[in-house]
């Protein structure tokens, strides 16, 4: 397991996998509290050290889980913690959303929950469509100078919202918006179109979520096996198909899995960025982990990252492929006399 800095704007070290929580719980299709120490124990003992959980995750029992594990190590781990929503079916106004109010609110229980006084990276789970992002950083200002929480995030926020947060002057001087989280995989790249550019031109730093596509690059779905994609319906697309396909040709051909493939690719495009990519690895079992865990071993070709890079592309749209055919066609005349910026401009 390697480590790097999440972000370019903190000095917060975080680990090359953040370990996911969502199964951290005893509902049926989680891994139960002995099973979750077990994922937590060996996830520690490769080197792992940043966990990913949310205040909605398993009605709040993967937290509680997460703060007995940590225990007295708790200096040594970084927890990013979410809030937003509710998996109450009595949800109220008062007690969900991104206001300042909720934010505070939710801290506190969290904080109970996860049995330290401070989280290391705090984030709205969602956009809720009314809270302007000046009241989210002012509340991760207030959060910050009362130590309950060092940094400040966006999760699944879109890319212009981001930005207004990331250029918004501080009252102390500091980012108090140091990251985001968003969903990325072979299998979706749309955040390539404007979050990840973003990000890297903000020096952002980016966890990634889902990154075996909720399965489906794990082939699973093509044995009749049940899933995160078969409860909400989600059906295999011919381009989804198509990069499945290619997956397990090239795990056929390097003489490792799928699982391993799709997450050699993630590490090799987390090489080429100019921000911190960390994926998001969610087992609900031990041996799932080792198959995780196994990737950072696998090392694909370049005519392999170059296949899986072309079957799972992605049309950019306007502006974007406007941009490309302008620059192609000499948009500023000899492009060989003109270097591009080492950090994108924005």
């Amino acid at each position: 397991m390697r480590y790097q800095t999440f972000g370019r704007h903190s000095g917060l070290r975080i680990s090359e996998y953040v370990l996911g929580t969502a199964n951290f719980g005893s509902a049926p299709a989680s891994a139960g509290a002995e099973g979750s120490k077990a994922i937590f124990d060996a996830f520690v003992v490769a080197g792992g050290t940043t966990f990913d959980v949310s205040n909605i995750y398993q009605n709040g029992e993967a937290e509680t889980l997460l703060g007995d594990l940590l225990g007295r190590d708790r200096d040594d781990f970084v927890v990013i913690t979410k809030y937003s929503g509710t998996r109450s079916a009595e949800a109220r106004q008062g007690t969900t959303g991104n206001s300042r109010r909720t934010m505070a609110r939710s801290v506190e229980e969290s904080l109970r929950r996860l049995k330290t006084d401070h989280v290391d990276v705090l984030m709205p789970h969602f956009p809720d469509g009314v809270t302007p992002v000046d009241e989210i950083m002012a509340g991760f200002e207030d959060l910050i100078r009362a130590g309950k929480i060092r940094y400040g995030g966006l999760s699944n926020f879109p890319a212009w919202r981001t930005a207004s947060a990331a250029s918004r002057p501080s009252s102390t001087g500091t980012r108090p918006l140091v990251g985001i989280q968003t969903e990325y995989s072979l299998a979706e790249r749309s955040a390539e179109r404007e979050l990840i550019p973003m990000a890297e031109a903000h020096g952002l730093g980016v966890v990634l979520y889902s990154p075996l596509a909720g399965g489906l690059l794990t082939g699973k779905y093509r044995r009749s096996e049940q899933g995160r994609l078969t409860t909400r319906g989600i059906t295999e697309t011919a381009e989804r198909s198509a990069v499945l396909d290619t997956v397990l040709t090239v795990a056929d051909e390097a003489g490792t899995g799928p699982v391993q493939v799709a997450l050699a690719w993630l590490r090799h495009r987390a090489r080429r960025a100019r921000t911190s990519l960390a994926p998001i690895v969610g087992p609900r079992t031990t041996d799932q982990l080792q198959g995780y865990l196994d990737a950072l071993a696998v090392e694909l070709g370049d005519d392999h990252y170059r296949l899986l890079d072309e079957v799972s592309a992605i049309r950019l749209g306007t502006p974007h492929d406007d941009v490309a055919g302008a620059l192609a066609h000499g948009i500023d005349g000899d492009r060989g006399l003109l270097d591009p910026p080492l950090v994108p401009v924005i």
